[in-house]
């Protein structure tokens, strides 16, 4: 698969939309020791352009756990639904916190089947973010 040039521009608007923060688990660039990376919500496997509209920030094990995926099951109905798009919906939406603030619950078939389908609760994030619970890091405010 050839790479494309990202332009340091558009690598800027993309993080500032994004708000220099995972699209899909909401952790921010400066909490991971690493840069984000720029994912493609089509995936250029099913068709997904590289421009601006199609793209979006997001960290490593999130855009691992969603590869090429653009459905999942819904848990609850058993239906397959659209991962969420964070281009075009919005986040809260679709998910909140826990009561713990530890863990996003998915409050739709497209919030439920994203968490499952891109493992946003798995169990070292979820304990990475009860210490940033402690620092007062997390949860993010909108």
């Amino acid at each position: 698969m050839s790479k494309f040039y990202l332009s340091k521009a558009l690598r800027k608007k993309i993080a500032e939309h994004s708000r220099y923060r995972c699209s899909y688990c909401l952790t921010r660039q400066k909490f991971v020791g690493a840069v984000l990376e720029v994912d493609h919500i089509i995936p250029r496997s099913k068709g997904g352009l590289y421009e601006e509209a199609n793209l979006c920030l997001c960290c490593s094990f999130c855009n691992e756990y969603k590869g090429n995926q653009l459905t999942a099951l819904d848990p609850i109905t058993n239906q397959t639904v659209q991962i969420f798009n964070p281009l075009q919906q919005v986040w809260r939406e679709h998910f909140e916190w826990s009561e713990e603030k530890d863990r996003i619950v998915g409050k739709t078939p497209i919030g439920r089947a994203t968490v499952i389908a891109l493992k946003l609760n798995w169990q070292e994030l979820v304990e990475t973010r009860r210490e940033w619970i402690t620092v007062g890091w997390h949860p993010p405010v909108d």
